[in-house]
């Protein structure tokens, strides 16, 4: 059987990832950024707007240290900095500066750090009153690193990085040194 060629070719389907969330204000969030993304011309809220609609293990977490890293210069610390995802507390971090951090989540101890140190905490909401074009701002995200995503490829193959999944960690699972036997 063959494929059906209609006039230009093989016809993919080019549909736009929508969320699948209950959360009613995560609805919310993404029916206003479809609104602003439409009606301004500012790439911003497309940006978020696509972020939003991310799946959950697609939208990293950032920590409060990585804000900070990121936030290094006057100028940097004086804008919004926007992260469509977590933040999260980082207990290594004795002293964090004022910032403005816009984000879905914020843990309850990196909220209070933050307030603690005459930051501000914002909400999409709040930014879109704040920032409509997202003039001031500094969009965020975090690392692609899941533990998921070292398994992916080929393990075992050569110039392949990919970790293998293995059982357990045991003493059965000890290898003598430069040979492949199990000790």
């Amino acid at each position: 059987m063959a494929i059906d060629l209609y006039k230009k070719g093989r016809v993919r389907s080019r549909t736009f990832r929508k969320a699948v969330t209950t959360n009613l204000y995560h609805r919310l969030l993404i029916k206003l950024y479809k609104f602003l993304a439409r009606r301004t011309d500012a790439k911003f809220n497309q940006i978020v707007y696509k972020r939003l609609n991310q799946s959950l293990t697609t939208r990293y977490p950032l920590s409060i240290s990585k804000l900070v890293k990121i936030a290094n210069t006057e100028a940097k610390q004086g804008k919004i900095l926007v992260l469509i995802g977590n933040v999260l507390n980082d207990e290594r971090m004795l002293t964090v500066p004022k910032l403005r951090v816009c984000a879905l989540h914020f843990s309850e101890v990196a909220r209070q750090r933050i307030i603690k140190a005459g930051g501000e905490v914002l909400t999409f909401d709040q930014l879109a009153k704040i920032a409509p074009k997202g003039e001031n701002t500094y969009l965020l995200r975090g690392r692609r690193s899941r533990e998921a995503m070292k398994h992916f490829g080929a393990p075992g193959l050569p110039h392949s990085s990919a970790k293998p999944y293995v059982g357990s960690g045991g003493k059965k699972n000890w290898k003598e040194r430069n040979t492949g036997k199990v000790v």
